[in-house]
C-alpha cells in the first residue's frame, strides 16, 4: 500500500490499460457459461436452460473439429516461424545501414503494410490471383505458361496466406527486434572490431545471442494464440469459398459459420470455449518448457 501511495501518479498512468483489459479481456469472460446452456434471446443468459456438456459432445461428434483444429495449428505455426525469421532479417538488414534518411525510408516502407486494413488485401490478393484477369494469371499468359485456378487450388494458399502475412506483419515485429537492437551496448561491437571480427560474425556472435530472450518473448507470444485463427486475414482474404476450406478453414471461421448459418449462440460459444482452453494449455506447456531451457527468458 505504501508503494501505491508512494508512487500514486505512476501507477495512475496503467488505470486505462486495466479499465480496457477488464472491459474487453475479464468481463466477457462471463459468455462461457453460453457453452453449458441452451441459449435463446428472449430468456437471457441466466435464464436459459442448462445442457451440461451437450454442446460440446455435438461439436466433437463431427470430424471437422480435427480440420479446423488442425488448419489453425498448421497456419498459425507457419506465420509464427516465416514471420519473425523475415522480421530478423529486416530488422538486422536496418541495423547495418549507415545513411539515416535512407534507413528512416525503408523502415518506413516495410512498416507500412501493418496498417492496411485486411479487407484492402483481401482485394488486394483477389486483384492478383482471380481466376479470368488476375495479374499474375496475366503474366503467366505472356510466358507462354498456363494460367492457374487459385481459387480451385487449396494446397497453394497457406503458402499465399504465409506470404500475405509476412509482407503485413513482419515490418512490425523489425521494429521490435531493432528496438531491442539498439540497446545492445556498443562496447561488445567496439571489442569484436578490434579483435578482427568482420560484420557479419559481430551479427552472428553479437546481435543474435543478444536477440534470444526477445525472440522467446515473441514465440511465447505466438504460440499464446497458436490456438486463435486470424479471422481478419481468413475470412478477408478466402471468405465463404468451401473449396479452399480443406486448407484454410480455421476454429474462428468455423464458429462464425455456426453461429451465422445456424444461429446457434451455444454451439459457437462451446468451439470458442475448446479454442480458450486449448490456448491456455499451450501456452503455460511453452513457457514450462522454456523455464527448463532457460529460466530468465519464461514469461512467467
Amino acid at each position: 500500500m505504501k508503494e501505491l501511495i508512494r508512487n500514486r501518479g505512476l501507477y495512475s498512468m496503467a488505470i486505462p490499460g486495466l479499465v480496457f483489459l477488464a472491459v474487453f479481456s475479464y468481463i466477457p469472460l462471463a459468455g462461457h457459461l453460453l457453452a453449458f446452456k441452451n441459449f435463446q434471446i428472449s430468456r437471457g443468459i441466466w435464464g436459459s436452460e442448462w445442457t451440461g456438456l451437450d454442446n460440446f459432445r455435438f461439436f466433437f461428434s463431427n470430424r471437422d473439429w480435427i480440420q479446423v483444429t488442425v488448419n489453425t495449428l498448421y497456419l498459425n505455426a507457419l506465420f509464427i516461424v516465416f514471420e519473425l525469421v523475415f522480421a530478423l532479417l529486416i530488422a538486422l538488414f536496418l541495423n547495418e545501414i549507415r545513411l539515416k534518411w535512407f534507413k528512416r525510408t525503408v523502415q518506413s516502407v516495410v512498416f507500412l503494410p501493418y496498417f492496411i486494413s485486411w479487407i484492402v488485401v483481401g482485394y488486394m490478393t483477389f486483384i492478383l490471383f482471380n481466376n479470368t484477369d488476375g495479374l499474375i494469371n496475366r503474366v503467366l499468359d505472356m510466358a507462354g505458361l498456363q494460367a492457374v485456378d487459385w481459387y480451385q487450388t487449396p494446397w497453394v494458399w497457406p503458402i499465399i496466406l504465409t506470404l500475405t502475412r509476412m509482407w503485413k506483419s513482419a515490418g512490425y515485429f523489425s521494429i521490435i527486434l531493432l528496438a531491442a537492437i539498439a540497446g545492445i551496448s556498443t562496447d561488445y561491437y567496439e571489442s569484436a572490431r578490434l579483435d578482427g571480427a568482420t560484420r557479419f560474425q559481430q551479427m552472428r556472435y553479437i546481435t543474435l545471442p543478444l536477440l534470444r530472450p526477445q525472440l522467446i518473448i515473441l514465440v511465447l507470444l505466438g504460440v499464446g494464440r497458436i490456438f486463435y485463427g486470424d479471422f481478419g486475414m481468413i475470412y478477408g482474404i478466402i471468405g465463404d469459398n468451401g473449396i479452399l476450406f480443406p486448407t484454410t478453414d480455421v476454429i474462428d471461421t468455423y464458429s462464425y459459420r455456426a453461429l451465422r448459418q445456424l444461429g446457434d449462440f451455444s454451439m459457437s460459444s462451446a468451439i470458442v470455449f475448446y479454442q480458450s482452453v486449448m490456448g491456455l494449455i499451450a501456452v503455460v506447456s511453452f513457457n514450462a518448457l522454456i523455464r527448463r531451457i532457460d529460466k530468465d527468458s519464461r514469461l512467467f
